[in-house]
């Protein structure tokens, strides 16, 4: 293999361990409870909307589960409410049809074989239709309080710009997180992260002028 090449596939090292421990403290100081922004009111509605949110804001799930979770908070009910009744309520998601036909599947199975009650191993919950590992980890963490990390694009993004969890997928910045990130983080890391990209950190234009963690940053292209 061309050494130019090889080096140039090279992931770079994350950041060290005193750094990581100053980039979370600063983001625990201005936000100690971090919680998703998906709204819910049990471990059922919490799958639910995760399922949902796949390719969607969780601004625009909100919107379509605000009236459906006034009705539905159990697997059972959610069979009762039907599948022409749940594509009413979530018509404006996108997938919504998909989704829909997932959601109703995962109940009929938490009905039969979980007795209603929504799983608290990620090999269980990733054999729901419709859940994959982002999923089951944003159920695992905010649910059962396990420091599950669930790795969506604004943390794969966050993850190699700051270097805190270089990786070339998603997997592997999952792993990173879990290798690097101090113990004391590991809880509410992802919900840092996700909250950092989606408000601070952004995509095409990173707000680096008013990031509290700016300087512990190794990104070149800043935008202050």
């Amino acid at each position: 293999m061309n050494m130019t090449k090889a080096s140039a596939s090279r992931l770079p090292p994350a950041l060290p361990y005193a750094t990581q421990v100053a980039f979370f403290s600063r983001l625990r100081e201005s936000n100690p409870h971090p919680v998703t922004e998906l709204h819910y009111s049990n471990a059922f509605t919490l799958l639910v909307a995760v399922a949902l949110s796949a390719q969607a804001t969780d601004v625009g799930v909100n919107k379509a589960t605000k009236a459906l979770f006034e009705q539905v908070t159990a697997p059972q009910q959610m069979l009762d409410l039907g599948l022409e009744g749940l594509t009413e309520h979530i018509k404006t998601i996108g997938l919504f049809r998909q989704k829909a036909k997932n959601v109703m599947a995962l109940s009929k199975i938490l009905v039969e074989e979980y007795g209603g009650e929504v799983p608290t191993s990620r090999a269980a919950l990733m054999l729901l239709p419709g859940v994959g590992r982002k999923t089951a980890n944003v159920v695992l963490n905010s649910l059962f309080h396990i420091p599950a990390q669930a790795v969506d694009t604004h943390i794969f993004r966050l993850g190699n710009r700051t270097q805190i969890a270089p990786g070339r997928d998603v997997d592997q910045v999952e792993r990173a997180i879990e290798d690097n990130v101090p113990a004391e983080f590991q809880q509410d890391a992802h919900h840092w992260l996700i909250l950092h990209g989606r408000y601070i950190c952004q995509a095409k234009r990173p707000r680096c002028a008013v990031c509290i963690v700016a300087d512990l940053c190794p990104y070149e292209e800043k935008t202050i």
